[in-house]
């Protein structure tokens, strides 16, 4: 809402930092935007690689730079919008290269990380790499496959192989205080019911394997249980609602410790004047 408000009013382009959107197909779940806001403001980051393949902040941070160099030399500003964290560090700080991993390998491990929940992933990362143990499923992934299949902890590796930062950044982080807590239901019951996720999911079942990347994506797992007739609406929308608090819990707390606090300004979309507050910080930091 913010960024096409802001990206409406000065002709900016948006630049979709969201881990989810890469994803073609995936779009009611990772709440991609709508065909109509796509036209009234060019987008990037959207729909880039297929739902079987695994896609990486290093690749997202390289084709995230030659967007906002395009829309530079076209006289655009460009707006970054999302929250994952890494493809943010990736892009503005120095970011470490992930070393290559055996694709056969990776391929024969798939399966039976694939079965375990966040909770016994998080075991599993505590024993072979605690400091990342805190992270979300898909860096959970991550931080098992490399301690597994290199013999070394991604967190050692990060002090060897980084590269320098790409671009530098002023951040207006948007949070409602304590009105995310209702939104979050109230949107989780709206794609539920109304938005067509639980068709979108019927579809994807269909094409998609289930150990696609795609469907570790926010809620996904959920809704296939409930399409699967494994657990009723109810259930779903609570165990989405949990995982989506879970989610913005963990973007909250990164967010508080990995953003340089000097560039960051907070606006609470919910309060009166928030236009006039966001278009303050657009004219003080472009």
């Amino acid at each position: 809402m913010v960024a096409m408000d802001l990206a409406e009013r000065f002709g900016a382009i948006i630049v979709s930092a969201d881990a989810r959107q890469v994803y073609r197909e995936f779009d009611v779940g990772t709440a991609k935007p709508t065909p109509d806001e796509q036209a009234q403001v060019p987008h990037e980051g959207i729909d880039l690689v297929p739902p079987t393949v695994r896609y990486s902040a290093a690749a997202w941070s390289d084709a995230a730079d030659g967007w906002i160099g395009a829309a530079w030399a076209s006289g655009r500003a460009a707006i970054v919008a999302g929250g994952t964290g890494l493809y943010l560090r990736a892009l503005f700080e120095s970011f470490f290269e992930e070393p290559p991993i055996d694709p056969a390998r990776r391929r024969a491990l798939e399966p039976l990380l694939g079965t375990l929940s966040r909770a016994e992933l998080q075991r599993w990362c505590a024993a072979l790499d605690p400091s990342r143990a805190w992270l979300g499923r898909t860096q959970l992934l991550r931080s098992i496959e490399v301690a597994l299949l290199t013999g070394r902890r991604l967190s050692d590796l990060h002090d060897g192989r980084r590269r320098p930062p790409r671009r530098c950044a002023r951040y207006l982080l948007v949070d409602p205080g304590d009105a995310l807590q209702e939104r979050i239901r109230a949107r989780a019951a709206w794609m539920l019911d109304l938005g067509g996720w639980v068709e979108e999911v019927e579809r994807l079942r269909e094409t998609v394997p289930a150990d696609a990347p795609a469907w570790n994506a926010s809620g996904y797992g959920v809704v296939r249980e409930l399409v699967e007739g494994r657990i009723s609406r109810e259930a779903a929308l609570q165990a989405i609602v949990i995982e989506t608090r879970q989610y913005a819990k963990r973007q909250r707390t990164w967010f508080r410790h990995q953003l340089p606090p000097e560039a960051v300004t907070v606006l609470d979309p919910t309060r009166t004047g928030w236009e006039a507050s966001a278009e303050r910080w657009w004219h003080e930091d472009t």
